[in-house]
This record gives structure tokens, C-alpha cells and sequence, in this order.
């Protein structure tokens, strides 16, 4: 319905036809929704801030109509201690733009020997644990971690990669591989993980996310697994929803990342899972990598990793023209219950907080240049459908694109 929207203070004071206010912020033929949660971000701070620091990440997210993201824990050093944790989150908080929620590390510096400081961090309010990067390297060390976070609600969010099978890889492990001579990372890889997690999570009741999914076994795995009633979600992130392995033909590192771009039917599968709800959400694993490390390093040289805030929603809307309301649960309400985010992914409605977005389905547009420290996009130049005209977090209006 076309209506409008009132904000006061934090939270949205009315809504209906013929309202106005001192600001004002044309949404003529746009979605107005809740702010848009990613539960899979590299913000880089501490230790690797050439490419990313809190800042310039948030400034990301909110060009990108985001209100609330979760940061990965493989910083210099390690989120992996409750001392760790508590700077991430009091940093986190200094930044008034984005909600920033922190993930901690399974194991002692990620190396996959010992568990880490993970009921110090409980302690501290984390309730989402990763090694990401890597998987938790032992089904012992992820049984245990699911048996100490399951009482609080806590969540293992697993990158799944068995090393022994991607040792030297570059891409997928299919013609394209073939053809220019490098080593492929096998979908044997990741379904290895997935149905060892999944295993684990049925024997222990905990809750395991899969993250960045790439691969129609894996899609399957994940489908029978909910059938069982296993404590199991899903993610997908926007370039395994849009590109498959043949854009490695041009040698290009920004299309080299972890999983890598596979094959055509498995992004229809993955496409599907999203639609369905089998994936339950879309998250954009912003891995951003300073230039030096990527288009100048060239495609073996390169660093596995893209950046996605800015275009994520976008190439959602490219690739799959969901209706609006499995958008915004994709997007924004799926994302936020499973972060635990309690102020945001709320429908819009009076009384609710305004944390919300501003997004132009028709408008099309050509990424050109970012707001984040680093530029490392596969969408760099390529056509899009679908816009974010403006944010609003906590009721402070955090971007609007110029001319609305």
C-alpha cells in the first residue's frame, strides 16, 4: 500500500495518508521496511585496518540499508577471550550509525586445538561462535562448544571447508579449473563439513549455521536435516545467488573467494532454498582485502574475499525479484531473530523502532564506487536492479542518496 511514515525520536509515530514533518524524504514507489541485519561481516579492527575499520564498515552497511550486523572473530588478534569480546562490543558501540554485534572464536586463536575463553565470552552477552575462515577443526571441539553455548541459546556458525580437500585451490573444481590450469576446490569439500556439523548438531541438540552455502548437496543436506527437526539455519550470500564459476574465465580475483562460484544448477538451487525458506537468510560475507591484495596480485597471488554491504541488497532483488515480503524476512526480520537483535527486523507499524530502510525496487544502476576502505567487488560495473534511497537507525536518518 502506498502510505506514509512518521518518525519520532527512535521509534515510528504514525502512519497514514496526508502526514508530514519538518524532514522530509521522498519513498514515491519504494519499499519501506526494517533495516536490513547481516549475520556475517569482516570489519577488520583490530589489526588488519588498511582494509576495513569499524567505520568505514558501518559507513558501508548503512549505504547498503543496513542497521545491525554481526563481526567475524578472525581479527589480529583473535576475538577469543571475554577481554576481547567486551572491546569488540564497546567499539562496536561508538559507531552510532549500525548496530555492531560481535562473533567469538570457537577455538584459542582459531587454531583448532583448544576451545576458547567461550563461557567468559557467554558471560560478556556472545552468543554466536565461529572459527570462520576455517571450520572447527575436530567434530570433538564442535560437540563441545554445542554443549556449552546450547544452554544460553548460543549458536556455532561453521564455515564449511574440509582444508585436506582445498589445500593450493583457487575455484571450483570443474572445467573452468581445467582450462586454466589450476587446482579446484571440490563441492566434496564443503558437504563434508555440512553433513559432519549437522551430525553433530543432531547428537548434542545444538543450534549450527551454515554459513555462505554453494552447493546443491549442500542445499539438500540442510533440507533433510530441518525435516528432522535439527536446530539448523542457513545462509546465502549474494554472489553464490548470482555468479557461477565461468566468470574465473577472465582471471579476475575479484570472483576468487571461499566457497568459490560453482557451477550454474548449483546457484538455481541455491536461489531456490532462499525462496523457500531452506536457506533462511541472506548474508553477505564482506571480506574486504586492500587493492594490493587482489586485482594487483592476480588471480593466484589474489585473497580469497569480496566486499558486499553496499550491493547486497541489490543483488538480491537482480537475481531473484522476491516479493516483498520474503525480501525483507531474507533481508532483515529472518536475520535479526536469529542474530538476536531485538530492535530490529520488526515490521513497520506504530510504536515500532525505527530502524528501517528505504528501498527503490525500478531503479537501476551501475556500482562505481564504495564507501568502504576497500573495493574488491565482483559487482564493480555490472548492471543492477534495485536501490537503497535512504536508512534510518534508531530513528537518525544514517544515508540518503543524493537527490531523495
Amino acid at each position: 500500500m502506498e502510505t506514509d511514515v512518521v518518525l519520532r525520536g527512535d521509534r515510528v509515530a504514525a502512519i497514514g495518508p496526508g502526514l508530514t514533518a519538518e524532514t522530509i524524504v521522498d519513498c514515491t514507489g519504494c519499499w519501506v521496511g526494517p533495516g536490513f541485519v547481516d549475520l556475517h561481516t569482516h570489519l577488520r579492527e583490530p589489526g588488519q585496518v588498511h582494509k576495513e575499520d569499524m567505520e568505514s564498515g558501518a559507513a558501508a552497511a548503512a549505504a547498503g540499508g543496513y542497521t545491525a550486523i554481526l563481526a567475524m572473530p578472525n581479527t589480529s588478534p583473535a576475538v577469543d577471550t571475554r577481554r576481547r569480546a567486551e572491546w569488540g562490543l564497546a567499539r562496536g558501540a561508538e559507531i552510532p550509525t549500525v548496530e555492531i554485534g560481535v562473533v567469538g572464536a570457537v577455538t584459542e586463536g582459531r587454531a583448532g586445538e583448544r576451545l576458547a575463553d567461550i563461557e567468559g565470552m557467554l558471560d560478556a552477552g556472545i552468543r554466536w561462535f565461529s572459527d570462520d575462515g576455517d571450520s572447527v577443526s575436530t567434530a570433538g571441539l564442535l560437540r563441545a562448544a554445542l554443549e556449552l553455548v546450547r544452554p544460553h541459546g548460543g549458536v556455532v556458525s561453521e564455515h564449511a571447508e574440509d582444508a585436506s580437500l582445498t589445500a593450493g585451490a583457487i575455484m571450483h573444481d570443474g572445467a573452468v579449473a581445467r582450462m586454466l590450469g589450476v587446482a579446484g576446490m571440490p563441492e566434496l569439500a564443503e558437504t563434508l563439513i555440512v553433513a559432519r556439523d549437522l551430525m553433530v548438531a543432531a547428537d548434542t541438540g545444538g543450534a549450527v549455521h551454515i554459513q555462505h552455502v554453494s552447493s546443491e548437496a549442500s542445499v539438500e543436506l540442510i533440507a533433510g536435516a530441518k525435516q528432522q527437526g535439527l536446530a539448523v539455519t542457513a545462509e546465502a550470500t549474494p554472489h553464490h545467488l548470482t555468479f557461477d564459476h565461468t566468470e574465473l574465465k577472465s582471471r579476475d580475483p575479484r570472483f576468487k573467494m571461499k566457497p568459490p562460484l560453482r557451477s550454474e544448477s548449483d546457484v538455481a538451487a541455491i536461489r531456490t532454498a532462499l525462496a523457500e525458506g531452506i536457506i533462511d537468510v541472506v548474508a553477505t560475507d564482506h571480506a574486504p582485502h586492500a587493492r594490493s591484495e587482489t586485482v594487483e596480485a592476480g588471480l593466484e597471488g589474489g585473497a580469497f574475499g569480496i566486499i558486499g554491504l553496499e550491493t547486497a541488497a541489490a543483488a538480491v532483488h537482480t537475481a531473484l525479484d522476491l516479493p516483498p515480503e520474503i525480501f525483507f524476512d531474507r533481508m532483515a526480520i529472518s536475520p535479526a531473530r536469529l542474530g538476536g537483535f531485538s530492535e530490529h527486523g520488526r515490521l513497520v507499524s506504530e510504536g515500532s523502532p525505527a530502524n528501517l530502510v528505504v528501498f527503490d525496487p525500478a531503479e537501476g544502476w551501475i556500482p562505481e564506487e564504495f564507501r568502504s576502505r576497500s573495493s574488491n567487488s565482483p559487482f564493480l560495473g555490472r548492471p543492477l536492479r534495485g536501490r537503497v534511497r535512504a536508512t534510518v537507525h534508531r530513528g537518525d536518518v544514517t544515508f540518503v542518496r543524493e537527490g531523495s
